[in-house]
């Protein structure tokens, strides 16, 4: 019983496979495998069938295992050989493949497709033998020229260190400098202290330890892992950059690493790099609270420590390495939160430090799994407050409210916590009063911190709207003024979209916004100054009057979108947030009347929207941002490489893209300014809501213009996956709709293009929806699969036995809908056209299918009927039986009389049909020759 289900298995496997299905396949053999092959020959091929699915997967180092385990089954597998040196190939270890290859020319020797594979495994070992020996004597000259004092700052030394760059960003160039020595010779670059050198230096590592994880640990095992993130902390901009980018190469080679289990590029073991990228983080943490380290430099440690601290997906269940940090580090991640720009004795941070560090405080917090650890985080938090409140005077309370301020942008639970300790509110309200200008503006952030909160919300309504007014009124420092401003701001916006609850009285919202316009204007004022006015602007623009007045700003606008490109990042998320409720694209339903009804009864406050947010009004707003050129701007944005680009400020600058492609007459604006370009990374990084956003922008953008135009060059591939993912379920019917519709124009254009949505198993998503009600998706998936028709493995779906996709388009060309008879017998001409085979089976699926085909060829569309004709003509020219069954029916009549019709495709068909039954002998012409 055992061995004939393993049989059995092994067959639906081959048959999965043969269909495209290869992760079917492989869980078929797989199952296989567990119930237990009868000898050792059978698990052989199971494991070498196993390794050609890897090997379709691209996944070739499972590929490579897999054939391993068939050959040590079975050593004179041919099949199983073969596979391991096509994984080994890929892999790179074309030594290795060589000898595999030989073993199957030795084993058959006539077998002309071992030969011609170990012919151009020949060639490529000769071009690399070659390249590797060229590059030996020029690798020895470049550092010789970068290493000898006399060449100081000539044109020589810098075409060497290009050249060294270039070199390294090959695979086998980056081999050849680390197995010359490489490494040691770049760090006596790098001791220099020029910053050419070290520049050339940095670049060179990053291309030996890119996505090689045994050449990183290796690299820091010579360096230093110290040395390495000392390099961050330099004044150099561009020196610390490139450390930078350094780091985050040797943090994604490591993490690959871990997720692979300790296996390098090469197939080198590794002892443990999960060790190494402790160790890397544990001294970006020692950095952090250094003193003498640059400003941008403790920015780039926190960037990185955002980017390889928490977990990718809240699937991994390993939070070690956050929980690791937490009790590590979090004290220092702190410090800088705490630190006042440009203080005497405080940390050198920049405007954008804060920012990064109640980012990463969030992360480490939305990576916690259970209340015991959030509570620990707290501890912590809350500990480090009072520690400085209570025992450093009045500097301690600056850098303990400063704390807290960076909490409440953060993990608000924390600073919500960390507010409600002991006289820290009551210091707040106290120092907002000082004369100091620096300890003011520490105390005023907080208060506009924490006037979002709910929990103090009402605190500060009753206590702290008057003490803003005050500072905003008699306050003689623009700064103080500005931002007491945006405290008013935020209090006066607490009722959201609601146009009936108004916290102040009518007019003085439009009245704050007005001046907040002013301040944006004034180019004299710094940019960090200005980006609070753009905070309180988005506030202020949930009321639509002040939308209304702000479109028509053109002024505001320029320096909106001209302060969104500037160093100043921490105003991302601001500008990212008016610009929605501009465009109105954050989530709105409209409310169900009846339980507004109710509501009213039951006298509870039911929300009004603004009649200037009625969608005339909002349409009018979007082509008045288009005309300033916004989408200019969000490209910027997007490009921005900066912690402050966060998730959440991705999915809002996706929902704006959304908002602008709503009309088709404004895509055309779109692409041309570079959105098309700046919707890819939206669609495949961030929030799962910004994604889809970003993803049906995409879509409308496809449907309307030539995918080719909008996303040039490789980018067209990068387009497909984001529209399958509005394939899902999860998805809108109107997002299903419009991803199928651009999907059918990709499929259109090329096999390349059909090979992708392919790979991206979009295939029976596809088949799917050809079963849905809804008559515009049903109609979508039909038209979507008839162009995916002309790639051979669609046509193997439709030629396999046991399945009724023939029959489903057979039925769907008799169907009502024009629209969809129309695209289901095209893809019936096209496969009948391509798969002669196919026409055999047509009067199998159906009964009717000899009336669905007059119905065709008596339409009144020129379309339908051209259509019908050339699945006529095919069956006909596939065999005679199908002939003769046609030329017995009413369809010889319909085809006599359609022959004689006015010249075109319709009647050169027909009259096809009727010569080829003529050569048959089923019909004889008339006397006319006709």
């Amino acid at each position: 019983m055992t061995a004939s289900s393993v049989e059995q298995l092994r067959k639906e496997g081959n048959e999965l496979f043969k269909c495209g299905d290869y992760e079917g396949a492989l869980a078929a053999y797989t199952q296989a495998l567990d119930l237990g092959a009868a000898t050792p020959q059978d698990q052989a091929i199971l494991h070498r069938n196993r390794a050609a699915c890897h090997l379709k997967l691209e996944d070739y180092s499972k590929a490579e295992t897999e054939a391993s385990k068939a050959i040590a089954e079975d050593g004179g597998d041919v099949k199983a050989l073969f596979r391991r040196s096509q994984a080994l190939e890929k892999l790179g270890r074309l030594d290795q493949a060589a000898l595999d290859l030989q073993r199957c020319v030795s084993l058959e020797p006539r077998n002309r497709a071992f030969q011609e594979a170990l012919r151009s495994l020949a060639g490529q070992i000769q071009e690399k033998v070659r390249y590797m020996s060229s590059t030996d004597a020029k690798v020895e000259q470049m550092f010789q020229i970068l290493l000898d004092p006399q060449e100081k700052g000539t044109e020589k030394k810098q075409k060497a260190s290009q050249n060294l760059v270039v070199l390294a960003r090959e695979e086998a160039g980056a081999e050849k400098i680390f197995r010359s020595n490489g490494v040691p010779l770049l760090q006596r670059l790098l001791d220099t202290g020029e910053a050419d050198l070290m520049l050339a230096a940095l670049r060179t590592l990053a291309g030996i330890c890119s996505e090689h994880q045994s050449r990183t640990v290796a690299t820091l095992s010579v360096l230093g892992t110290r040395r390495v993130v000392s390099v961050l902390g330099v004044e150099s901009q561009a020196v610390s950059l490139a450390a930078c980018h350094l780091l985050q190469v040797m943090f994604d080679a490591l993490k690959e690493g871990v997720k692979k289990g300790f296996r390098g590029k090469e197939g080198a073991i590794i002892v443990d790099p999960g060790r190494e990228l402790k160790v890397l983080v544990g001294s970006l943490l020692e950095l952090l609270a250094e003193a003498g380290v640059s400003a941008q430099g403790r920015d780039h440690a926190l960037g990185l420590l955002i980017k390889a601290v928490p977990r990718a997906s809240p699937k991994d269940p390993d939070n070690s390495l956050a929980l690791w940090v937490i009790d590590q580090g979090l004290k220092k991640i702190l410090a800088v939160g705490g630190a006042v720009q440009e203080a005497p004795g405080e940390l050198a941070v920049t405007a954008n430090s804060r920012m990064s560090a109640s980012i990463l405080l969030s992360k480490l917090f939305d990576d916690l799994k259970c209340d015991a650890e959030r509570e620990n985080f707290h501890r912590l938090c809350e500990n480090y407050i009072r520690s400085w409140f209570e025992d450093h005077g009045l500097a301690g309370k600056l850098r303990a409210i400063q704390t807290v301020s960076c909490l409440l942008q953060g993990p608000c639970d924390a600073g919500n916590r960390a507010l409600e300790l002991g006289g820290v509110m009551e210091s707040v309200i106290a120092l907002c009063a000082s004369e100091r200008e620096e300890e003011q503006l520490v105390a005023v952030e907080a208060l506009i911190h924490a006037a979002g909160k709910a929990k103090r919300a009402s605190f500060i309504t009753a206590n702290g709207v008057s003490l803003l007014k005050d500072l905003y009124k008699r306050s003689d420092k623009d700064s103080i003024r500005i931002r007491a401003l945006v405290g008013l701001c935020k209090l006066g916006s607490a009722g959201g979209t609601d146009s009936s609850m108004k916290q102040f009285a009518e007019g003085s919202t439009l009245r704050l916004a007005k001046q907040c316009r002013k301040w944006l204007c004034n180019d004299q004022i710094d940019a960090g100054t200005r980006r609070w006015a753009v905070e309180g602007l988005a506030y202020l623009t949930f009321d639509a009057d002040v939308k209304e007045e702000f479109v028509e700003d053109k002024a505001a606008l320029k320096a909106l979108f001209q302060l969104s490109q500037s160093e100043e990042r921490s105003v991302l998320f601001a500008v990212a947030s008016a610009l929605v409720n501009c465009t109105n694209s954050y989530d709105y339903e409209e409310p169900d009347p009846k339980m507004v009804e109710l509501a009213k009864y039951a006298k509870q406050h039911v929300p009004e929207q603004h009649p200037k947010d009625k969608p005339s009004f909002v349409r009018a707003r979007v082509k008045k941002l288009l005309a300033a050129g916004v989408v200019s701007a969000m490209t910027c944005m997007v490009k921005t490489e900066s912690p402050v680009m966060t998730s959440s400020c991705r999915e809002l600058l996706s929902r704006v893209f959304l908002a602008l492609v709503e009309e088709a007459e404004d895509r055309g604006t779109v692409v041309a300014q570079g959105g098309g370009k700046a919707l890819l990374p939206l669609a495949l990084e961030g929030t799962d809501v910004g994604q889809t956003k970003a993803a049906q922008a995409l879509a409308k953008l496809t449907i309307t213009s030539n995918p080719e135009m909008t996303f040039p060059g490789e980018r067209v591939y990068e387009v497909i996956r984001p529209l399958v993912s509005l394939l899902h379920l999860n998805c809108s019917g109107l997002q299903n709709f419009e991803a199928l519709m651009a999907l059918t124009n990709l499929a259109g254009i090329s096999e390349r293009l059909r090979q992708k949505i392919l790979k991206e198993k979009a295939v029976p998503m596809i088949e799917g929806y050809m079963f849905e009600d809804h008559e515009l998706i049903r109609r979508a998936a039909t038209e979507c699969m008839c162009n995916l028709a002309m790639s051979k493995e669609v046509q193997d779906l439709f030629e396999a036995e046991g399945n009724d996709r023939l029959k489903l388009l057979v039925l769907y060309s008799g169907e009502d809908d024009e629209l969809l008879r129309r695209a289901a017998a095209g893809g019936l001409a096209m496969l009948t056209s391509l798969r002669p085979s196919l026409c055999s089976r047509i009067p199998q699926v159906t009964t009717h299918w000899l009336e669905i085909l007059q119905a065709l060829l008596l339409s009144p569309s020129q379309e339908l009927q051209h259509r019908g004709a050339v699945v006529v003509l095919n069956m006909v020219e596939a065999s005679r039986e199908a002939a003769a069954a046609l030329m017995e029916s009413e369809v010889l009549e319909i085809l006599s009389v359609l022959a004689k019709g006015a010249e075109g495709p319709v009647s050169k068909a027909a009259a096809a049909c009727l010569g080829k039954a003529v050569e048959y002998g089923l019909i004889k012409p008339n006397q006319d020759g006709e």
